[in-house]
C-alpha cells in the first residue's frame, strides 16, 4: 500500500496518538518502540543509545541554524558527532571559537570556509563527467570536495582528467566506490504502491493536493495508478536530471495523509514537519521493495553521475534501497528528509542511497506538506 491509501488503514494499523506534554522537563518521545528497534538492527544499537540519539539529534538539529551565525563568514560546515552526542561546528578562525561554543556546539578549526567549498564545487559541477566518476561533494569533516571514482576505473584516462581539472577548482580528496550509482526504478510489480507506465516507483510524501517523489520516475502529465491499479492522478511537475523529484496530483478518490509506512517493521509513522537533519544524524527509510532501513547522512550538496546525467543538491546515506524504492520516504524522526533518488548495492549486501531533500521540492513547486 502507500502512503496516500485508505484512511481506515491508518486507524487500523494503530498509529500511536501525539505524546500528551510531560510536566517535568522530561524529553517528549521521539520514536516507536518498532523505529526504535530498526535503528538497533541498522546501527547496532541498544534501545537506551537509540533513544538517547534521537534525542541529542533533535538538539543539534535545533543548534545548526544558531552555530552558523555565530561563526558567520568563518562558517566551515557542520556535523553531528555520534561519539559526543553534539553538532560539530567547522570554522577557518578562532575568534569566533567562543560564541559557536555559546551556542551548544562543539568546534573544529580548519583552512577552508564552507564559501570557499562551496564555490570550488560549482566549478566541478560545471565539467563533464566520465562514467568512471559517481559523485562529489563538500565534506566538511575533511575540509575538502571528495569526489568519488568507481575504483575499476581510477586509472582511466578520462577518470584522471576529470580529477585533474577538478584540483584546479579548489582542494579535493578523491575516495573511491566500489560500484556505480544507479536509480531505483522497477519494471511493473503488482500489489505496490504506484505505477507509471510500465515503471513502479514509491510514493514520498503527502502534500495538499498530491504527493512528492523521485523525477525520474515519470514525466508531467504522465498518468499515475495506485497498487491496485485505479487512477491516482497525473505528474504535474518533474525534473531530472539536474534534479531528481516530482509531484504527482491526487484524486479519483484517493486523498493524502501525513503518514509515512512502517511495513510491518515499525508502525506507520506520522509526519510532522521538514526540519533538515545535520550530516552524522540517523535516518531511516520507506520504500515499496526493501521497504524499512536505517542508516546516517554521510554527505549533503553532492552531485551524483547517473548515466542518464548528473543530479545536484542530494543527500547521501549509509541506509540501503533496491529497484522499486525510488520515490520513498526518507525521515529522521517525525521530520520529512527527502524523496530516494538511487545509489548502489542492495539490502542484502548493503550500499549507499541518495534522496533528493525535500524542502526544496516543496519551494520549487509552491507545494506545502501534509503534517499531523
Amino acid at each position: 500500500m502507500s502512503a496516500l491509501l485508505l484512511l481506515g488503514v491508518w486507524a487500523a494499523a494503530g498509529l500511536a496518538p501525539a505524546a500528551a506534554q510531560a510536566p517535568t522537563p522530561v524529553p517528549e518521545p521521539q520514536a516507536s518502540a518498532g523505529l526504535l528497534a530498526a535503528m538497533q538492527r541498522d546501527l547496532g544499537l541498544t534501545k537506551s543509545q537509540a533513544e538517547a540519539r534521537l534525542t541529542a539529534e533533535k538538539t543539534a538539529t535545533a543548534v545548526e541554524g544558531k552555530a552558523r551565525r555565530a561563526a558567520g563568514a568563518s562558517f566551515g560546515g557542520s556535523w553531528f558527532d555520534a561519539g559526543s552526542g553534539k553538532l560539530t561546528v567547522a570554522v577557518t578562525s578562532g575568534k569566533q571559537a567562543d560564541d559557536v561554543r555559546a551556542t551548544g556546539a562543539s568546534v573544529w578549526l580548519v583552512t577552508h570556509s564552507a564559501q570557499q567549498l562551496d564555490s570550488a564545487k560549482k566549478k566541478i559541477d560545471k565539467l563533464s563527467a566520465p562514467a568512471g566518476v559517481s559523485s562529489w561533494h563538500v565534506d566538511p569533516r575533511a575540509n575538502r570536495v571528495v569526489v568519488n571514482v568507481i575504483a575499476s576505473e581510477r586509472r582511466d584516462n578520462d577518470v584522471e582528467d576529470f580529477i585533474a581539472r577538478a584540483r584546479r577548482a579548489g582542494p579535493v580528496q578523491v575516495e573511491e566506490e566500489t560500484e556505480a550509482p544507479e536509480t531505483y526504478a522497477a519494471g511493473t510489480v503488482g500489489g505496490d504502491p504506484y505505477y507509471t507506465g510500465n515503471v513502479r516507483c514509491s510514493i514520498g510524501f503527502s502534500v495538499y493536493g498530491g504527493f512528492v517523489t523521485a523525477g525520474h520516475c515519470g514525466r508531467p502529465g504522465a498518468a499515475v495508478r495506485g497498487w491496485d491499479g485505479s487512477a491516482i492522478g497525473a505528474f504535474q511537475g518533474s525534473s531530472f536530471p539536474d534534479n531528481d523529484y516530482a509531484w504527482v496530483s491526487v484524486g479519483n478518490g484517493w486523498w493524502t495523509v501525513p503518514v509515512v509506512l512502517g511495513w510491518g517493521t515499525v508502525s506507520d509513522q506520522l509526519v510532522r514537519g521538514s526540519a533538515e537533519a545535520p550530516v552524522g544524524a540517523s535516518i531511516c527509510r520507506s520504500g515499496s521493495t526493501s521497504h524499512w532501513h536505517c542508516g546516517n547522512v554521510l554527505a549533503k550538496n553532492e552531485t551524483v553521475n547517473y548515466s542518464q546525467g548528473a543530479v545536484h543538491q542530494m543527500t547521501k546515506t549509509s541506509v540501503c534501497a533496491e529497484p522499486g524504492d525510488s520515490g520513498g520516504s526518507f525521515i529522521s524522526g517525525d521530520q520529512a528528509q527527502g524523496v530516494t533518488s538511487g545509489g548502489w548495492g542492495n539490502c542484502s549486501g548493503g550500499g549507499e542511497t541518495w534522496y533528493q531533500p525535500i524542502n526544496e521540492i516543496l519551494g520549487r513547486y509552491g507545494l506545502t506538506l501534509h503534517t499531523a
